[in-house]
């Protein structure tokens, strides 16, 4: 919804970035324990629940990376530049670590 809001033209204020981005911020640290359980407890994956981790990461960095190019979040220049040219890095590195914890968890399985 926020997003066809923002394709519709809306404009919100810096109250509802940093309500989003701490309530992706709290996503992102519920789905790391998920992970958690996943990978350590349960011994189980679940392509469903992979995705929302996916959609969560993704969302928390984009929100974040907004909210520092435009001011709502206080940032240094350089850092501010670095999200504008690359926002895409931080959420494809945290998806990475991610799948390396997966590939080293089970590799003897697969690999047998």
């Amino acid at each position: 919804a926020i997003g066809v809001g923002l394709l519709a033209g809306a404009r919100y204020r810096r109250w509802f970035w940093l309500g989003l981005n701490a309530g992706t911020l709290f996503g992102v640290g519920f789905c790391t324990w998920l992970q958690y359980q996943s990978l350590y407890n349960i011994n189980s994956l679940c392509l469903w629940c992979c995705l929302a981790w996916v959609a969560t990461i993704v969302m928390f960095w984009y929100v974040t990376s907004h909210n520092v190019r435009n001011g709502t979040l206080p940032a240094p220049g350089a850092l501010r530049g670095f999200l504008g040219e690359f926002t895409w890095v931080l959420p494809a590195l945290h998806i990475g670590i991610i799948g390396m914890l997966i590939l080293t968890r089970w590799w003897d399985f697969w690999t047998s």
